[in-house]
């Protein structure tokens, strides 16, 4: 065995021996071959092959047959499929010849290590060509004299090889060039022929698999001419309105072959041909009449011809040619209806006469005019009225009664026949039965039942249904035998409205009206809801119906879908009638969703989602709570009102006091200087009203009775006995005196004393005195009933007195409750209350001013300083009219310098106007 690098030098070797030139021949020489060398197989056959080693590569490589190996396509043979034949032969074999494929290749595998091809070969695998079969041929007529034969047939199945066709033809005692076909297998075209001779035709087809040839077809060329079809065909009109004549030429000659012909004809616009009868053109001839055609109506012609005795083909159809035949005389009137308008006035209609203009094959000609005529049956006397129209409609204004409307349709050649109505004065008549609609592809079958009564006709009206248009009226006329019609021009997806009417010889019936669609689709959209109101545990929802545009379809209910928030949604089917639905059972206070659906025969839609929240309180609830509570607010208020008409004079007295006018005091009127006698004998004259305009106070101490004779003194011991008598109760007048009607007091900021409460009017007592000093007594004062506290210049007056002994006198006088005996309190108050009578006082009565000076000797009335005078007035005042109320109003001071002073103690009058305490 060799070394590996043995074998590598060995390979190297093998190698220069294949490739390397040789010195005799210069060609490149291999160490083996293939036999057989690139063959053609039959598919599915079986196949061998051999590799035959050349001996010179044996001697020089040690290589031999046992080392082949095959190879398709670089994809290894099965060795189960070798076979050595010798040391320098190897064949492979192919059971099928199917899965061969090319290259075929035998290489050299030298011990396992180095592969080498030494040969390779290309192998074909096909079929052998079938025999031809349907062989046939025509002769086509290319101009006047120019005839050529084309042959087809049937090659067979496909061979993936190679195949050639011929046609081959030959007369009895001569044989032609073949005809080889170009670019095709199937046809050949052979433009030598002759007529009137017996020619045998026949196909080969040959590859190299093998060879095969047709049936012979034997055939006269005459026989199988296809001509060329009339040429300059022409159409007129003839005399009859019925008749068309048709021309032509043919380019065929008689002495070649006779021919007969084949004429169609239709009418412009329609694609439904008609043919003359054959017999009547199975003769030679260059012209024809074409009878029983439609008067005014346009044709088309075309001619085809082909040999007479029915051998060979028809030629081609013509090119077509029209015309028009003449007018004749309308066939038939036009159909006519009405449409009555009584909404004017029910005893005078407006009548829409209609009609349909005549189709052409009826008008046969141009309408020239209508010519209507309407005769009252009612009447006979009235005339009858004519109306010439153009257009297809016509009104009248007609009081309400029967007509006869009688029709005509007018061209240049005649009048039709006329087309009557009648219209009654009411439809009386039976009407139809069981009307019903079904759709039928593109058009909607429309079905009655026939009433028991002979109908001369129907009419059937219908129009589009629309929610923004009027209704316009399409309608048709069935005869009275008929039970059902079919209407074109219908839409889907519309809703129309189909009316019936049967018409009697003697009137009409009623109409039978009936919606339907064509096609039906879900709603364009859905209906959109909205609450009409909303309770605590219902809502009402409302919404408008889906306009006939947007049903699409008859609505067969409605479906109203709602939830709460993280509710299940709840759904209520309503009648497709309704647009209001009331939902109950809802939770107060609570966010609902609802959205509705529409649904047809052909599905639903659904409008947008509308929420609504449910009241927290029902009806009347709020009432319940509100008209109680106002009610017990309106009691209480009343009685407020009534507690506060009852208690008004105790209100009026701490909200309103009554406060006098001191300017209308009778004191205003008392003059100092001129005492004047008072009359007893009348209130009005003992108060004349303006009579005072103020009153002074003048203090005098009690202890001090050296200044003074016991006359002076007389009239205070008549006020001590006063006091003991009235202490603790009003007067006789009715007033209260300082120290029986105690009020709140003023305290004094030195002393603290506290408020007391008193009575809210402080009267004070007439006073009665003797004269003082031999003088005429005084005139009688009226008692004041102010309830005005003093003003704070009067109350604190002792401010300016200047000493401080005057200040503790005056705060003896007139403290109350702070600590002092009664008897001490009454003695140092002065005013007192006493009832006067007529009889007991007489003209006895009088008001004294005194005035006393605190620790002085001199006489009252002289020397006296101008403070002390306002501090013992003030004093004074302050003692005798607590807890009154006196109005603040502007208090002059009207004092005068000493030596001015009059020498009078009465009392001072202030100017009119003024205003001093009472």
């Amino acid at each position: 065995m060799f070394s590996r690098w043995n074998w590598v030098a060995c390979g190297f070797c093998l190698v220069l021996n294949i490739c390397s030139p040789d010195a005799s021949s210069g060609l490149v020489q291999s160490c083996g071959h293939i036999i057989p060398e690139s063959p053609v197989l039959a598919l599915g056959s079986n196949f061998t092959a051999l590799c035959i080693l050349n001996e010179s590569c044996l001697d020089f490589g040690n290589i031999y047959a046992s080392q082949i190996i095959w190879k398709i396509k670089n994809r290894l043979v099965p060795k189960e499929q070798y076979r050595e034949i010798n040391r320098t032969v190897s064949s492979v074999t192919f059971n099928d010849t199917s899965s061969l494929a090319t290259p075929l290749t035998c290489n050299i595998l030298a011990d396992g290590q180095i592969e080498q091809n030494i040969y390779g070969i290309t192998v074909t695998v096909g079929l052998a060509p079938e025999k031809p079969k349907n062989l046939s041929c025509i002769v086509h007529q290319v101009s006047r004299f120019t005839y050529v034969m084309t042959c087809t047939w049937n090659p067979g199945r496909h061979t993936f090889l190679d195949t050639q066709f011929r046609l081959r033809y030959s007369w009895p005692e001569e044989i032609f060039p073949d005809c080889i076909p170009k670019d095709v297998n199937n046809s050949c075209t052979i433009t030598d022929i002759q007529f009137f001779v017996n020619t045998e035709i026949w196909v080969e087809a040959t590859n190299a698999l093998g060879k095969a040839e047709s049936d012979p077809l034997v055939v006269d060329p005459i026989d199988i001419v296809k001509p060329l079809s009339p040429q300059n065909v022409s159409v007129s009109s003839g005399i009859l309105p019925t008749v068309l004549k048709l021309s032509w030429e043919n380019w065929i000659s008689d002495a070649v072959m006779t021919l007969k012909f084949n004429i169609r004809y239709r009418i412009v616009g329609d694609t439904n041909w008609m043919e003359v009868p054959s017999e009547d053109t199975a003769s030679p001839r260059t012209s024809f009449s074409v009878q029983g055609l439609r008067p005014y109506t346009e044709y088309a012609f075309s001619i085809r011809c082909m040999k007479e005795d029915g051998e060979g083909y028809w030629s081609d159809w013509s090119e077509e040619k029209t015309g028009i035949t003449p007018e004749d005389q309308p066939s038939k009137g036009p159909p006519i209806w009405r449409i009555i308008d009584t909404s004017h006035s029910p005893a005078f209609w407006t009548v829409h006469l209609i009609w349909k203009a005549l189709k052409p094959f009826e008008a046969n000609g141009v309408i020239l005019q209508y010519e209507v005529t309407v005769r009252d049956k009612s009447s006979l006397s009235c005339p009858v009225k004519k109306y010439n129209v153009t257009s297809t409609n016509h009104t009248l204004q007609l009081p309400e009664g029967t007509y006869e409307v009688t029709l005509i349709a007018r061209n240049s050649v005649g009048a039709s026949p006329p087309s009557v109505l009648l219209i009654p004065a009411s439809n009386s008549k039976a009407p139809v039965k069981n009307l019903r609609t079904l759709p039928k592809h593109d058009k909607l079958w429309v079905g009655w039942t026939a009433p028991n009564s002979y109908v001369l006709k129907y009419v059937i009206e219908w129009c589009l249904v629309s929610s923004s248009s009027d209704c316009i009226i399409e309608w048709q006329i069935a005869l009275g035998d008929v039970q059902g019609i079919d209407l074109k021009g219908i839409k889907p997806f519309k809703c129309y409205l189909i009316t019936v009417y049967p018409l009697y010889a003697d009137g009409q019936g009623s109409g039978q009206s009936v919606k339907a669609y064509l096609k039906q689709d879900r709603p364009s959209k859905g209906p959109t809801v909205q609450t009409k109101k909303v309770g605590k545990a219902e809502a009402v929802l409302t919404w408008n119906h889906l306009t006939v545009e947007e049903q699409n379809g008859f609505i067969r209910n409605y479906t109203i879908l709602y939830k709460t928030i993280d509710g299940n949604e709840t759904v209520v089917t309503v009648d497709p009638s309704k647009t209001e639905y009331t939902l109950s059972s809802l939770t107060s206070d609570t966010l609902y969703t609802v959205r509705m659906m529409a649904s047809t025969d052909n599905g639903s839609r659904t409008g947008p989602d509308f929420t609504f929240t449910t009241q927290k309180f029902g009806k009347g609830e709020i009432e319940a709570i509100v008209v109680p509570v106002c009610l017990a607010f309106l009691l209480i208020v009343l009685l407020g009102v009534l507690f506060c008409f009852n208690k008004r004079d105790l209100i009026k007295k701490h909200i309103w006091p009554i406060v006098p006018d001191p300017s209308k005091s009778n004191i205003a009127q008392w003059s100092p200087q001129v005492p004047a006698k008072h009359n007893f004998n009348s209130k009005d004259q003992m108060y004349p009203e303006g009579s005072f305009t103020d009153v002074s106070v003048v203090e005098i101490e009690a202890d001090d009775k050296k200044s003074f004779s016991e006359q002076d003194l007389k009239p205070f011991d008549l006020l001590k006995k006063e006091k003991s008598t009235s202490e603790g109760h009003s007067s006789g007048i009715g007033g209260s005196s300082c120290m029986s009607s105690p009020r709140q007091s003023v305290s004094d900021s030195d002393e603290g004393e506290t408020t007391q409460n008193t009575s809210s009017t402080v009267q004070y007592s007439t006073v009665v005195l003797n004269g003082y000093r031999d003088q005429t007594p005084l005139q009688v004062f009226s008692r004041s009933e102010s309830t005005q506290p003093l003003l704070d210049s009067e109350e604190r007056s002792e401010d300016h007195s200047g000493g401080a002994d005057s200040t503790a006198q005056r705060q003896q006088y007139f403290r109350q409750n702070g600590g002092q005996d009664e008897t001490n309190t009454d003695r140092l108050c002065f005013e007192g209350t006493k009832q006067i009578t007529h009889a007991d006082e007489g003209d006895l009565v009088g008001f004294v001013q005194l005035q006393i000076s605190g620790q002085s000797s001199q006489p009252l009335g002289f020397g006296m300083e101008k403070n002390t005078q306002e501090a013992a007035l003030s004093s004074v005042l302050q003692t005798c009219t607590e807890g009154q109320t006196v109005r603040p109003e502007t208090v002059e001071e009207n004092l005068l310098p000493v030596d001015e002073m009059p020498k009078s103690y009465l009392p001072q009058t202030v100017r009119q106007g003024g205003y001093m305490p009472q």
